[in-house]
């Protein structure tokens, strides 16, 4: 079942802010609204892990005038008070080959350290206790502590915290903060008990409070959505009593939900044990251009709606309203901007930027990462799937939104001017009517919105290609005064299941729990879903917790045939059985067997000929059992239908 484009908010330019991008001095080029009552130490940092890997690619940056400076300079004055840098014990093959990623081991966070002291910028140090990315997938323990036990590895990761900290301090970096581990959300260097999480994360605050005491100690977490994950983190460590300072949390906003529930769940941390908080990760795309021959992780196949256009102005919307929520949040102290310079090396073909990438790792991986991370990074290995998210342009200028960081103190006194058009989301019967929207969203540049009149151009030609084609999604021009505008149209055919989208939460359908998994529910969260922006979602911990049905018994159907589908798309199952499933007066007629393999690789199970006689009870369905790799297993459920055949 291909991929429908629902919920896609694609954004046409109305005005191009990008040609005041450097203009010296003079009138800020973006709007920006101030941010009331901004404590004068509030943290306003941008990670800048690759830098070192990307000059060593020939990547040059500039400052707002187009002259060619230190890019910590051109940080620092704009507003920029922090530098967050990764450390990963040993990203090289036994050749000394890196892994990609920037090659962050500590020696590179030495030298970003002592370069952006220079400019007065503090250090966050993001240790991930691991030799390559960590993250909520992988956790992955380094190779020199893969055969020790805890005991050892408890005794290697605070020799190592200490000595790397030394080393940062030898440098003359201006150590601020150190996290312990990176969105460690259940697993941390190979392990995934909590209790030995916590025990390795204690033995790291120690070598912090002695290397560092004036530092903070943070943890950082991610997916602040997932309901009560955040209090049930911060429940364990208050309970084992872990010394740390800072209860920090990724925020991407097409995955993460909205800014009032990540204000919550901090705060909600904040009042009840007394610690600080703050947003250690955030970003979002200015463009949909990729400029380095890699495809991005944010691109045009990034279904869900969107808070802000992918425009400048709408970037620096997103990094304000970020700050402006952190800085009104119990206990709050900062924001960091991830990888703000993490720009496109070579430029001219896919072949010349991969020799980069390989020779000085300024791609998120290379081939030589196979070594310690076969089933991603081996074979996924590439540029950097980032860079319509950067501070920077593809030539290393930067753009108009980095001067946010100062701009939040004082506001800025830009006209506000229309930035985008919102493209139309429609859903029609292949038999019905087709019914385009009269008006279509003009964005402004203060993020606010104004209903413009629209003229829809469906040609007699278009309109019977969208009637023969049910079940994909087709794009029909049109035009808001001289603007030009979109409206995708969803295709589809009647479906006789009741709900078989999970738009109406989980009406129609019956889950039955066979394994105590920890989650089994309709979300909301239409990056994740195959269409519109709900979903079943499944997700347990411990192994072999992940064993359900999910069915629906159609009444009243006539004598005939029919064609019964479902799809699925999740991660980490490990040893699985999966199937879509009929059965006629409650007993098993049919089975299509369907995989769960990686995020957005979604498998349709496809059922059709259903012989069904007159007075007969049809029952489909989707039994799931996963025993996890590692761990437990996660995944998404959507689109069940069910048609007359023939």
């Amino acid at each position: 079942m291909k991929k429908l484009l629902v919920w896609i908010m694609t954004l046409s330019m109305l005005c191009s802010l990008g040609t005041f991008a450097y203009a010296a001095g003079g009138e800020a080029p973006i709007w920006v609204e101030k941010v009331e009552d901004l404590p004068e130490d509030f943290i306003l940092g941008v990670d800048a892990s690759s830098v070192i890997a990307e000059e060593e690619s020939g990547v040059t940056y500039y400052n707002f005038a187009g002259e060619e400076q230190d890019v910590f300079a051109t940080l620092a004055e704009s507003g920029v008070t922090h530098i967050r840098v990764r450390v990963w014990n040993h990203p090289y093959d036994r050749d000394g080959h890196g892994y990609g990623g920037g090659n962050n081991d500590i020696e590179k966070a030495a030298q970003i350290g002592q370069r952006a002291a220079k400019y007065g910028l503090k250090l966050i140090v993001d240790f991930h206790y691991s030799d390559f990315w960590a993250d909520p997938g992988k956790q992955m323990v380094p190779l020199e502590w893969a055969d020790m036990d805890l005991a050892e590895k408890t005794e290697a990761l605070y020799a190592y915290t200490g000595e790397s900290l030394e080393k940062l301090n030898e440098a003359g970096a201006d150590v601020a903060m150190v996290q312990l581990g990176n969105e460690t959300t259940g697993a941390m260097c190979g392990e995934t008990d909590w209790d030995n999480i916590l025990t390795l994360m204690e033995a790291g605050s120690r070598a912090v409070r002695e290397q560092c005491p004036d530092a903070l100690v943070a943890v950082h977490f991610t997916n602040p959505e997932r309901g009560g994950a955040y209090a049930d983190y911060a429940r364990r460590l208050d309970e084992f009593g872990l010394d740390y300072d800072v209860f920090a949390s990724s925020y991407y906003p097409y995955w993460h939900g909205t800014l009032d529930n990540l204000s919550s769940v901090l705060g909600q941390v904040a009042e009840t044990y007394g610690k600080k908080v703050m947003v250690m990760e955030t970003s979002y795309a200015y463009t949909m251009e990729d400029t380095d021959f890699n495809g991005n992780t944010v691109g045009e196949d990034l279904s869900g709606v969107k808070y802000y256009p992918f425009t400048v102005q709408g970037q620096a919307n997103e990094v304000r309203d970020v700050i402006d929520t952190a800085a009104h949040t119990a206990n709050g102290i900062g924001v960091v901007y991830w990888e703000g310079a993490w720009i496109t090396v070579g430029g001219a073909s896919r072949e010349e930027n991969a020799a980069l990438w390989e020779a000085h790792g300024s791609g998120w991986a290379s081939s030589y990462a196979a070594a310690y991370d076969p089933n991603d990074a081996g074979k996924y290995y590439g540029g950097c799937a980032v860079d319509n998210q950067t501070l920077f342009d593809a030539e290393g200028q930067p753009l108009p939104s980095l001067r946010v960081f100062e701009l939040v103190r004082t506001g800025s006194d830009a006209p506000i001017v229309p930035d985008a058009a919102e493209d139309a989301i429609v859903t029609a019967d292949v038999n019905g009517e087709i019914v385009l929207p009269e008006t279509v969203s003009v964005i402004m540049t203060d993020n606010s919105r104004q209903d413009v009149p629209v003229t829809w151009e469906l040609t007699d030609e278009l309109e019977q290609q969208m009637r023969s084609g049910g079940g994909e999604t087709f794009e029909v021009p049109g035009k808001a005064g001289d603007l030009p505008v979109r409206c995708f149209v969803d295709m589809v055919e009647s479906d006789l299941l009741v709900n078989g989208g999970f738009e109406d939460g989980d009406v129609g359908w019956t889950a039955t729990d066979l394994a105590g998994a920890d989650e089994l529910y309709v979300e909301d969260k239409a990056t994740d879903s195959l269409t519109g922006t709900k979903h079943f979602h499944f997700w347990s911990a411990a192994a072999n917790s992940v064993e359900f049905t999910l069915e629906q018994t159609v009444e009243d159907l006539t004598a005939g045939t029919y064609e019964y589908a479902i799809s699925i798309m999740g991660g980490d199952s490990g040893e699985s059985e999966v199937y879509a499933y009929v059965k006629i007066d409650g007993e098993m007629t049919a089975q299509a067997p369907m995989s769960i393999t990686s995020y957005g690789e979604w498998d349709t199970g496809d059922i059709g000929d259903i012989e069904l006689a007159e007075g007969q009870q049809l029952t489909v369905g989707v039994y799931v059992k996963c025993a996890g790799a590692g761990g437990g297993a996660w995944g998404k459920i959507d689109d069940a239908t069910l048609k007359p055949q023939g």
